[in-house]
């Protein structure tokens, strides 16, 4: 598809989205009531005191007032931790039952889930299908706002069934303001099915939260740019999608210490990284590594297992998966 035509179906998709909710809003008020959402009672939406004039401000002024918003975020993140410990054993669950990661959002929120999902092959060694991000819209969306797609439960349920969504997955929503009707539909799609449902939003009592079963609230409060939750908001959610995603891994024996002994050496740099995960493991010159590396075939948990007992490729091969590929605990089944 050319970019005129790709630029003219993104024109006239969210040309009809709109034109469907500005004709239900017109709708509700006809009637004498109130429109479908109040954006005045989110938490981000609030106007930020601190920001009220950061138009007269200097750039360093600017710069600071942003900076000293962002320092709240992890602290933020710090008052959930329970609930995140929570979500990471439920997923940790269900992978170990055959499950998939499933996060799904839209806008910002979608291309956060998207880029947590997309980073854990190259850093993990794990099929691309076992953490995956759906974002409204599509793939299209990643780089273009098409901001009427977020308004679809139905375009949720159509992209769960497109990759066969089972009771074993865990579907992860995210939404700032906890009230996106796509993750609310995905949500409710996946309990339908028996999944395992959890949901990070950055507001108070999130709508999304009523359909989570695992629901993560991270109140980062007023944005420096009211209403703009590609900011804190949006760096709160990348926070916890890193958490979610590390920890669960961690737990499926993809770290030895605090290496990743998962990652595939599949191009120059990454085979660098290979040798030197393997000499800071043993204690080892760059060349005992390669050495150990080569009759290997280059797997680092192998060379490191095999480095750590002595023992040769097969048998440190079946140690592994008797252990669920966790080197520490390999290791003491020898001791």
């Amino acid at each position: 598809m050319s970019l005129y035509s790709k630029s003219r179906l993104i024109f006239q998709y969210e040309s009809f989205a709109l034109e469907i909710i500005f004709q239900q809003i017109y709708n509700d008020i006809g009637r004498g009531g109130k429109t479908r959402m109040n954006l005045n009672n989110l938490d981000t939406e609030q106007s930020n005191p601190d920001s009220l004039h950061i138009d007269e401000m200097s750039t360093i002024d600017i710069l600071t007032t942003i900076n000293n918003e962002d320092q709240k975020v992890a602290l933020a993140v710090k008052d959930v931790l329970p609930q995140i410990s929570d979500a990471v054993d439920c997923i940790y669950q269900q992978m170990s039952q055959g499950g998939r990661l499933i996060y799904i959002g839209a806008g910002t929120s979608g291309r956060l889930g998207v880029l947590d999902a997309s980073e854990c092959p190259p850093t993990y060694g794990i099929d691309p299908r076992l953490v995956q991000g759906l974002i409204a819209g599509g793939n299209i969306a990643l780089t273009t706002a098409i901001e009427g797609a977020e308004d679809s439960q139905e375009l949720a349920v159509e992209d769960l069934k497109n990759i066969h969504l089972t009771d074993k997955d865990v579907v992860c929503g995210i939404a700032a303001s906890g009230r996106t009707p796509y993750v609310i539909g995905g949500l409710q799609y996946a309990r339908t099915l028996g999944c395992q449902t959890v949901s990070i939003c950055c507001v108070h009592n999130g709508e999304i939260s009523k359909y989570s079963h695992y629901p993560i609230e991270v109140i980062t409060g007023a944005e420096v740019v009211t209403g703009s939750t590609r900011m804190k908001a949006g760096t709160a959610q990348k926070l916890v999608l890193n958490m979610l995603s590390t920890s669960v891994m961690i737990k499926r024996g993809k770290v030895y210490k605090n290496l990743m002994v998962d990652v595939q050496p599949t191009n120059e740099k990454l085979k660098i990284r290979a040798v030197n995960i393997v000499s800071q493991s043993l204690d080892c010159s760059e060349e005992e590594s390669i050495a150990l590396l080569t009759k290997c075939h280059y797997n680092v948990k192998i060379a490191i297992l095999s480095g750590l007992t002595g023992k040769d490729e097969k048998e440190c091969e079946e140690a592994l998966l008797k252990n669920n590929g966790n080197i520490s605990k390999t290791v003491k089944s020898y001791l």
